[in-house]
């Protein structure tokens, strides 16, 4: 189905944040406009045409927010949740109920940093790309979407690369069915659809071209970039207090998604492995007030208190072969521990193709088994990467009023021997591993994209298209 409508909608919100005397003056305009999109793409969303709730009966129910619920009842309907609780709970006459017995159901999973999609963001021109929307490269029509569902995953943070200092605006999607990116955009509560992309370390430290030799040039760039968003921010607000548009400085697109960082709108999502590069990131945090999630953390263990001490949010990633590269070669798997030991909010993320969407879940099976709570492991699947952004009121757990998204499991989903059975996203069944074509995504093999001829489904004839 194409949304036709989506388009005008997603350029009338665009038009409506990049209007920058409008950044002070009316936010809850562009609050609005943002629910005003979330609002139509419901609408628009063919899951969201059949009136009749859907009750899912018989489940271990896990809501994240709230404990487990042995037998228990799931209704979905028009894309939300209209009720969980166990066996107790009136279920509508006119519901179609789907016996869950045996089975396990979970809030849909946020993968908070992820590469699926094809996306690109800065070119060799410059190490520093704020203006540059990763957007405009991501392809809907990506089968690695298809991917992400086989692994319970409903909600992504798709992010450009970390070859440059800033690589550029990532975008939050739903896993919706559309043959246009603004189908599957996510307006999150601060108005916006994405975050910032940031990196340190040795990926950005090429020496050429503008790109900084050093770390320590790496942070002096970057604070230069920062220190003029913050004077151009100072002439748009002195022009706003006056009501002078005659003194708001020349429209600059790098400066504006700058001010919106500024301003905690869109928040940073900086890719950090070692020691000293993860302080680098929270010493520009207090230099310049924005806020930030740190990604990867491989060295987190070392400077745990320092993290805690900062108030932010990690999203980590486990990895579970050897090799890659030598600013991780300090990774420790304890770090899911140690972080929820502090207090520290944790994620945990695939940046996938480095670990494959499908396995998510073992992830954080993995933090669980050196010492991270069951507890804390499904929330940072969850409600933790929901929270970092800026989505936490609509996804991430299982409760009235929220979007229908969630994963019906075969088993523990911290078991290897579990399986992904279906994935639902806004009431509207995404995967389904009983019909060949979406097994196919599941269990790899070099027919993966081209499931047998005589399937008995309408998804035929895959074809792999990620733009890797």
């Amino acid at each position: 189905m194409r949304f036709h409508i989506m388009p005008a909608i997603a350029g009338f919100l665009r038009k409506l944040s990049s209007h920058y005397p409008l950044k002070k003056i009316c936010m809850k305009k562009l609050a609005m406009a943002g629910v005003l999109m979330k609002l139509l793409l419901l609408l628009g969303f063919p899951g969201h045409a059949q009136e009749k709730p859907i009750a899912f009966k018989g489940a271990l129910i896990y809501p994240v927010t709230g404990p487990a619920i042995e037998k228990g009842i799931l209704i979905v309907q028009k894309g939300r949740i209209l009720a969980v609780g166990d066996a107790t709970i009136s279920i509508p006459s006119d519901a179609e109920t789907i016996d869950a017995t045996g089975k396990v159901i979970i809030p849909g999973i946020v993968d908070t940093h992820s590469h699926i999609g094809g996306p690109e963001g800065g070119d060799n021109s410059n190490a520093l790309n704020p203006e540059v929307r990763v957007l405009d490269a991501v392809n809907p029509a990506s089968n690695s979407f298809k991917k992400a569902l086989a692994g319970g995953i409903t909600t992504a943070n798709i992010m450009p690369g970390s070859g440059h200092l800033m690589s550029g605006q990532t975008i939050y999607l739903k896993m919706r069915q559309s043959d246009d990116i603004e189908g599957m955009l996510e307006v999150n509560e601060k108005g916006v659809y994405g975050g910032m992309k940031m990196a340190n370390g040795t990926n950005s430290m090429r020496g050429t071209n503008g790109f900084p030799g050093t770390r320590a040039k790496s942070a002096a760039m970057d604070r230069e970039l920062f220190i003029k968003a913050v004077e151009y921010k100072k002439k748009m607000d002195s022009a706003i207090l006056k009501k002078d548009s005659a003194k708001m400085p020349e429209r600059d697109l790098r400066m504006e998604a700058m001010v919106e960082v500024l301003e905690g709108r869109r928040v940073v999502h900086f890719h950090t492995h070692k020691m000293n590069d993860i302080l680098t990131v929270l010493r520009l945090k207090k230099e310049f007030g924005f806020r930030v999630v740190l990604h990867h953390v491989s060295e987190a263990w070392k400077v745990i208190d320092a993290i805690a001490a900062a108030g932010v949010p990690c999203s980590i990633i486990n990895i579970d072969a050897p090799g890659g590269k030598l600013e991780a070669m300090n990774f420790s798997p304890k770090n899911g521990a140690l972080l929820e030991k502090a207090g520290v909010p944790v994620a945990i993320h695939t940046d996938d193709p480095i670990t494959d969407s499908r396995f998510l879940m073992r992830s954080a099976a993995l933090s669980v088994r050196e010492g991270m709570s069951r507890q804390k492991a499904l929330e940072a699947l969850t409600i933790a990467g929901a929270r970092m952004l800026d989505l936490g009121s609509r996804i991430g757990s299982l409760e009235k009023g929220k979007d229908a998204d969630f994963v019906l499991l075969s088993g523990d989903p911290f078991s290897v021997y579990t399986h992904v059975e279906q994935t639902w996203v806004e009431g509207f069944k995404r995967f389904d591993r009983s019909i060949p074509s979406d097994k196919s995504f599941a269990v790899g093999g070099y027919k993966v994209f081209a499931p047998e001829e005589n399937a008995d489904d309408d998804d035929k004839n895959y074809e792999w298209n990620d733009g890797r």
